[in-house]
């Protein structure tokens, strides 16, 4: 039996059978081919939000000369950080085929318990009340309890770490509390994972149920009418209103567009040694060269002082560029180099095939629950920093919705199995855009939402389109 890697080359023209795609390298006319064949065949992804993203940037800066100004620039990387990251998680459990409602509310537990921690000056006793304290630890001790169960061990530990940071009363400091939000959000997630996974409840359900016990809770630690405000402490105002040094910047720059470049040109070299198929090496090369020309650019402009005044200097890469970027490699990284990963592939695609196929699939159902609420935690502490408080409100509706509807219109299927962690950044940009851009033309509140409306729409309809595009060409 011949060897497949001594097999001679194909031809170009050559139609490729049985496993010959595994040996040849494509050309670039090949490579151009077979993508708008994908297209036609219903594999869109996340090109209608990438041309909705293109077309927006610029309809708004024909239409505002303030659009593409640097103040305005800096505030939209940061006006929609919140929510993008938010709808990091919801990636997750959009991949599986189910929902999660209460990640928006959810984040606002985390971000109450933030503001709690810092306002009493970490005594949480006497903030909460003994009752509350004793019923929020008894939250985190069932937590992971149920995690251990599930056996998800980071559950465990975040769990209990959120018990030891709760119960020993650390004094008020800004990396606590923002190790203590992620630990809560954790621990919802266990929570929530728990009753889909082993019980079976619906998704639907369960997280709406959810999502209305956590907004009582938000009032509970609030007050209605309440408002708990962490702008004071440097730390955490900075996280979504600071930004890096002019060297920071640039390094950040180098780490990025140097790390991308390795991993993609990196790759590319190791599949061609091997004999295996790869993408055409100009296509590479360009993709490396327009990604790194755009990280320059950005980062040059950025540098430059925006500030309206002589006596002030801001300057910089806002924080939240950094955070959303360690988010979005460690998501790509996990989705698309791990087992955990295309285990959650493949029980978005189907869920009974991947049980007979070994995947313990009630325990992965559970988990992505975990990092989706985890992963709520860090857009509260976003978010809260952007407004510098929190308040009854936080996480409400619009946050829930424009975090899934980021994740939608980005390209991540509702019906599961499609779907990657950029597309939360690609359609949190969009919404982003759309209401900076409503914004700075003076459009009430109301034509806001009913252009975001239509934009998730939108989205959902080429969604089921392609999907439907997909079953009837077989791809």
């Amino acid at each position: 039996m011949t060897n497949v890697s001594e097999s001679a080359p194909v031809e170009p023209g050559t139609a490729i059978t049985d496993f010959g795609i595994d040996t040849t390298t494509r050309s670039t006319r090949d490579a151009v081919r077979d993508y708008v064949a994908r297209l036609r065949g219903g594999e869109i992804g996340s090109l209608p939000a990438i041309l909705g993203l293109v077309a927006l940037v610029v309809l708004f800066s024909l239409m505002s000369d303030v659009f593409l100004s640097l103040n305005n620039i800096a505030n939209l990387l940061a006006q929609g950080a919140g929510q993008t990251i938010i709808a990091i998680g919801i990636v997750f459990v959009l991949l599986i085929g189910e929902i999660d409602l209460s990640a928006g509310t959810a984040s606002g537990v985390a971000g109450a318990v933030l503001a709690m921690h810092y306002v009493d000056n970490g005594n949480l006793l006497t903030g909460m009340g003994s009752t509350v304290f004793f019923v929020f630890n008894a939250m985190l001790v069932l937590a992971a309890i149920l995690a251990g169960l599930l056996r998800i061990w980071p559950g465990v530990a975040f769990s209990v770490l959120g018990i030891v940071l709760t119960i020993v009363g650390f004094q008020a400091n800004p990396w606590v509390e923002m190790l203590l939000a992620v630990c809560v959000g954790a621990a919802i997630g266990c929570i929530t994972g728990f009753l889909i996974a082993k019980i079976g409840m619906p998704s639907f359900v369960v997280t709406l149920a959810l999502f209305l016990a956590w907004q009582g809770v938000i009032l509970q630690l609030i007050g209605e009418g309440g408002v708990l405000g962490i702008s004071s402490s440097h730390v955490l105002n900075a996280v979504a209103n600071g930004n890096l040094s002019t060297v920071g910047s640039w390094a950040l720059c180098v780490v990025a567009a140097g790390g991308y470049a390795t991993v993609t040109l990196g790759g590319h070299l190791r599949r061609r040694r091997r004999g295996l198929v790869t993408s055409p090496a100009p296509l590479v090369i360009a993709k490396v060269v327009a990604l790194s020309g755009f990280a320059i650019v950005v980062t040059a402009l950025l540098t430059v002082n925006r500030s309206p005044s002589k006596l002030i200097v801001i300057s910089g890469v806002p924080y939240v560029v950094p955070i959303v970027l360690v988010l979005l490699v460690a998501g790509t990284y996990v989705l698309t180099r791990t087992t955990y990963g295309r285990h959650i592939y493949a029980v978005g695609g189907n869920m009974e095939a991947a049980r007979r196929a070994g995947i313990n699939v009630t325990q992965l159902r559970a988990s992505v629950f975990v990092i989706c609420s985890a992963c709520a935690a860090v857009g509260a502490i976003v978010y809260s920093s952007k407004v510098g408080s929190v308040d009854p409100q936080a996480g409400g509706l619009n946050t829930l919705l424009f975090a899934v509807g980021a994740a939608v219109i980005g390209g991540t299927s509702l019906f599961g199995g499609r779907g990657r962690v950029a597309d939360a950044v690609i359609g949190g940009a969009v919404l982003a855009v759309v209401s900076n851009g409503l914004g700075l033309l003076r459009q009430p509140a109301a034509v806001v939402s009913i252009v975001t409306g239509l934009v998730l729409l939108l989205a959902a309809t080429v969604d089921a389109l392609s999907r439907r595009r997909v079953a009837i060409t077989g791809r």
